[in-house]
Formats: C-alpha cells, sequence, structure tokens
C-alpha cells in the first residue's frame, strides 16, 4: 500500500469521525430552543441525549460484527451516511416522540464509526499509536467548532437549521469517503453472528489480563473525560466566577489542546511504550484537575486546562495497546466489544459529576476526577514496578 494512499485514509477517516461527533455536539447548545419549541422539561430532553450517547456507546460492538462480515468501508459509509440523514430527520421532527427515536438513531449510526475505523488504520499502518492519535483530532476539532457554529446558528435562525448544520459536512465527507477508499475485504464474511456473539468467549477475551486491565484503566478515563465534557464550563461559572464567555474560551482552548495532544501521546506510545504515554497523559490530567480545584488565577487555571486536555487524550495510547493485545483475527469484534464495555461504563461520568457536586459541591466533584486520573497512573506504575505483567 502506497504512502500517499494511506495517508488519504487516515484523512479521510480523521472526516468520518469529525462528522459523527460533530452531529452530536451540534445539539447542547440549542436545547433551550428545542425544549420551548417542544414545550418539553429539561428532563425529558435529558432522557434524548442520553437515549443517543447510550446508542453511541452500544453501537461499538457490532459495529466490529459487521465490519468482520462486511469490511470496513461499508460501516464508516454507513456512520458517515447515516449520521447525515438522522441529523436532517432530528431537525426536521414535528414531535418530541419523533425527536427521541431520531436522537437515539443518530447515536447508533456514529457509533459505528471508530472502532472500525481503527481497525481498519491498524491494518494500514505499523506505527498505530501515532495513525489513531491523528484520527481522533476529528473528536476535538468538531468540539471547538460544532458548538459555536450551533449557537450562532441557533441564535439567528433557530434549532432546527442549527441541528441540520451537520448536512453541510456531512455530505460531501461521505462523498469523499466513498470515492476515496478503496473497496475493504471482510475479515470472517462467513462465521455465524450467533458464534460471534457466544457469552463464554465474549467473557473470555475481556478477561484476559492484557485487556482487562487496560480496560478499568479506560473505564476511569472515560469517566473523567465525560465528566469533562459535561460540566467543564459550569464549574468555571459557578466554582470559580467566570462569566460565561470566559468559560467558553477556556473550554475552546481545553480541546485545542487535545487536538494537539492526540498527536503528541501517539506517537510517544509508538516511541515509548503503551504504557509509559498512558501513564504519563493521566499524570499530566491529575495535576491539571489539581490546578483548576484548587489553583487560583488565570496562569494557574489556564496551565490546569492545558495539563487536563493532555490528561484527556491518553485514548491515543491505550486504544492500540488494546489492538496490541488482540490478534488480526479479532482486532474487528474484539475492539468494537472493548470499546462499549469502557464507553457505556465511563459514560456515567456525568451523572456521576453532576450527582456529587449536588451532595458535596463542585471541588469534591472535581477532585475525584483528579483522584481518578491518579490512581490509573500509580495501577500503571505499580504495574510496571513490579512486573506484574498486566
Amino acid at each position: 500500500m502506497d504512502w500517499k494512499y494511506r495517508h488519504l485514509v487516515l484523512l479521510l477517516c480523521l472526516f468520518a469521525f469529525f462528522v459523527t461527533y460533530f452531529a452530536r455536539l451540534a445539539i447542547s447548545p440549542v436545547v433551550p430552543f428545542i425544549t420551548d419549541d417542544f414545550a418539553i422539561s429539561n428532563t425529558l430532553i435529558g432522557i434524548a441525549l442520553t437515549g443517543m450517547w447510550l446508542a453511541y456507546g452500544l453501537a461499538q460492538f457490532p459495529s466490529g460484527l459487521l465490519a468482520d462480515r462486511h469490511g470496513e468501508k461499508l460501516i464508516i459509509s454507513i456512520a458517515v451516511g447515516g449520521t447525515t440523514v438522522m441529523s436532517l430527520l432530528l431537525a426536521l421532527s414535528p414531535v418530541y416522540g419523533v425527536f427521541v427515536v431520531a436522537a437515539v438513531a443518530l447515536g447508533g449510526v456514529a457509533g459505528l464509526h471508530y472502532a472500525v475505523a481503527t481497525t481498519l488504520l491498524s491494518k494500514t499502518f505499523d506505527d498505530i499509536g501515532t495513525a489513531i492519535g491523528i484520527h481522533s483530532i476529528g473528536g476535538p476539532l468538531a468540539g471547538l467548532i460544532a458548538p459555536g457554529l450551533s449557537a450562532w446558528v441557533g441564535v439567528r435562525y433557530g434549532w432546527r437549521p442549527a441541528v441540520a448544520l451537520t448536512v453541510l459536512v456531512g455530505v460531501p465527507i461521505f462523498v469523499l469517503f466513498v470515492l476515496g477508499v478503496r473497496p475493504t475485504e471482510p475479515k470472517r464474511p462467513d462465521t455465524p453472528i450467533r458464534e460471534s456473539l457466544e457469552l463464554s468467549s465474549l467473557l473470555g477475551l475481556l478477561s484476559r489480563s492484557a485487556i482487562a486491565f487496560p480496560l478499568f484503566i479506560a473505564m476511569a478515563g472515560t469517566y473523567v473525560t465525560q465528566g469533562l465534557l459535561s460540566f467543564f464550563p459550569a464549574f468555571l461559572i459557578v466554582f470559580h466566577g467566570y462569566s460565561a464567555t470566559a468559560a467558553g474560551i477556556a473550554f475552546s482552548g481545553f480541546f485545542i489542546i487535545r487536538m494537539g495532544s492526540q498527536i503528541v501521546i501517539g506517537r510517544a506510545s509508538d516511541s515509548y511504550g503503551r504504557d509509559s504515554a498512558i501513564a504519563g497523559s493521566m499524570l499530566a490530567g491529575s495535576i491539571g484537575l489539581g490546578l483548576i480545584v484548587w489553583g487560583s488565577g488565570v496562569p494557574a487555571i489556564a496551565a490546569g486546562v492545558a495539563l487536563a486536555g493532555v490528561g484527556s487524550s491518553f485514548f491515543a495510547a491505550i486504544d492500540p495497546r488494546f489492538m496490541d493485545a488482540l490478534s488480526t483475527e479479532e482486532r474487528g469484534t474484539g475492539f468494537g466489544l472493548v470499546r462499549t464495555v469502557y464507553t457505556v461504563l465511563g459514560a456515567a461520568g456525568s451523572v456521576g459529576v453532576g450527582l456529587t457536586a449536588d451532595l458535596f459541591g463542585w471541588a469534591v466533584a472535581f477532585g475525584t476526577l483528579a483522584g481518578l486520573f491518579f490512581l490509573s497512573f500509580l495501577a500503571l506504575g505499580l504495574n510496571r514496578a513490579f512486573g506484574l505483567g498486566y
């Protein structure tokens, strides 16, 4: 496979990830307009968004199964095209019930992308940490662009055009992906789905020490990252007294740092080892969150935001670690299963941080996140220091 084509595949996978992330992030800034339009409570709109994120997590495992049977190109194409279509249907929803169904379907089709794209890149590149890190830029890039653009359009034209913005980016990227990526051969086209769903084999895969140990690390890190994505601006406003504008600028800075960190951490995992890169990332995140909670003044908070961005970029090293532990034949289904487990369980970060903040205050809520990052760093350090082999 020539250099030019390999990097074209990487670029198009990055664009595809951008679309699936953009669609989900474009909704949150216009939630108040949606609740007013449908005359519903925040709880009801929260149910729709929770269903969307849950469907996103649950789709990771079947995406791997489908890619094994039909090839990665088809599944990624369905993810991008389906996300675009569902965003349009979401914008056209006449009543709340249709909106919920469209939101859940949006999460489901968007969730087909990441695990499959990671598997495709593992077949395309030798330095998969670097490739996965570059691919992951699509998420924070969407996080930098989508919320502000959606809010601007929502204020001027209403929530429906804001949600439909995904169509403008989704259609051209879908066309580019379909035309630019060559057909990919499925790994196990004749394997019955029932055979791949045997509970004993799935539990056996998850219980391997080389999978189980980083899986707990990934769940803890995802919990922290999900909590940050859900409540970081609110924390700065309520706990530190920042204006909404200042909190928004800090949040944008968080995403900018994540974009650069994905590449650095992915490359570091190729050069210095997966666990060293993961541990370094999480130590930085722990220190950063500590500065955000207990620091004062703009320099301390800015440094904390930067380090928290580095910490939440650990995915660029831990996903290649899972790939290293899976055989070529297992990577589609196996990595999809792993992604579903740590994405779904880690998504509890939104509920956990909100509940902790309500019960014990924001300092405890965000201090807990710093503690989880540090415990993960400590576990990795002990594993290496004592040669535990996990």
